[in-house]
C-alpha cells in the first residue's frame, strides 16, 4: 500500500511539473490569431514592395513548407506577404497584424496563422463534411487541399496547438461567404466550426472572440454583397462574433475580391474591432 501511495505521490509530482513548465512557456505576451476562410482571406490581392517589409514584432507560423521564402512548416518567421502559402498573395491578415503590431504596447507581440482555401464552401471546415467535400471538389481545387493534406482544418488546429507553446490565441478571424451566398443556415455552420476550434484547442468563447469579415460591398461592385446581410445576423447566433466592415474597402472588376488597398484597409478593419474588445476586456 505504501509502494502504492508512493507510484502515484510521484506522478502526481511529475503531472503537475510539466503542467507548470507548459504555463511557464507560454508567453502571455505573445499573441496569437487564427485565420481561415475562402480566397479573400487566402490572399487573391497582388502585393506590393511595401507589403514585404517586416516588423520585428509581427510572426506568421508557416502552414506550408515554402524555401524560396526561408519558411519551414510549423516554424514562426517574419510576417510578410505572401503568409498564406508560397504564392497565394495580399491578405486581409497582413495589415490586421502589421497594425496590431504597431499600435498595441511594444511588448506585445503577434503571430498570424492562416488556412484558407479560395473558393471553398464553409462547409469544407466542418469535419464531419471534410472527407466528402474534398471527394466531390473540383480540379482547380485539389492542389490547394493537397497543400493541407487534405483537412484544412485539421491543419489549423494542429498548427494552434504548436503556437499555444509559445503563446496564448486572442482571437480568430474568418472571411468566408462568397460561395454560401443566400445561405441562411451559414450562421449556425460557423457556429459549429468555431465551437469545435474552441474545444479542440481547449479556449474559451468569451476569451478567444470570433471577427467575421463583410464581403465586397455592393457600393464597390460586390457580385456576393446580398450575403453581408446574413453575416451581419452572426452575433445572434454567436454571441462573441464580431462583424468587421467592408465599407470603404476598394474591389477589382471581377466584383469577388478586394483590391491591393483594399485587402489594406479591410485588416486595418479587423484590427480596429480587435484593438476595441482587447480594451473592453481590460477594463
Amino acid at each position: 500500500m505504501q509502494q502504492k501511495f508512493s507510484n502515484i505521490l510521484q506522478l502526481l509530482i511529475l503531472f503537475y511539473s510539466l503542467t507548470a513548465t507548459a504555463a511557464f512557456a507560454q508567453d502571455k505576451n505573445f499573441h496569437i490569431y487564427l485565420c481561415f476562410g475562402q480566397s479573400n482571406m487566402e490572399g487573391h490581392g497582388q502585393f506590393e514592395p511595401q507589403d514585404t517589409i517586416t516588423n520585428s514584432l509581427f510572426h506568421v507560423l508557416a502552414a506550408v513548407d515554402c524555401p524560396e521564402l526561408g519558411r519551414q512548416y510549423g516554424k514562426w518567421s517574419p510576417a510578410r506577404a505572401p503568409l498564406t502559402r508560397c504564392h497565394t498573395g495580399l491578405t486581409p491578415a497582413d495589415y490586421f497584424g502589421r497594425m496590431l503590431a504597431e499600435n498595441l504596447p511594444q511588448n506585445i507581440e503577434i503571430g498570424v496563422i492562416n488556412v484558407s482555401v479560395g473558393g471553398c464552401h464553409i462547409q469544407l471546415f466542418d469535419q464531419d463534411s471534410t472527407a466528402s467535400y474534398v471527394a466531390k471538389a473540383p480540379e482547380w481545387m485539389k492542389s490547394m487541399l493537397a497543400a493541407y493534406d487534405n483537412n484544412p482544418y485539421q491543419r489549423l488546429v494542429a498548427l494552434a496547438k504548436i503556437a499555444q507553446q509559445k503563446g496564448v490565441i486572442k482571437g480568430i478571424l474568418l472571411h468566408q461567404g462568397e460561395s454560401n451566398t443566400g445561405d441562411r443556415g451559414w450562421p449556425n455552420k460557423v457556429k459549429k466550426v468555431y465551437g469545435n476550434l474552441l474545444r479542440d484547442l481547449h479556449l474559451k468563447a468569451d476569451e478567444v472572440p470570433l471577427l467575421a469579415g463583410e464581403l465586397l460591398s455592393a457600393e464597390a461592385g460586390g457580385k456576393c454583397a446580398s450575403m453581408n446581410s446574413i453575416i451581419q445576423t452572426l452575433p445572434a447566433t454567436v454571441p462573441t462574433a464580431h462583424i468587421v466592415s467592408s465599407a470603404d474597402c476598394a474591389g477589382i472588376g471581377d466584383g469577388l475580391h478586394f483590391s491591393p488597398a483594399g485587402y489594406r484597409q479591410l485588416g486595418k478593419n479587423y484590427a480596429t474591432s480587435m484593438v476595441k474588445i482587447l480594451k473592453k476586456t481590460q477594463q
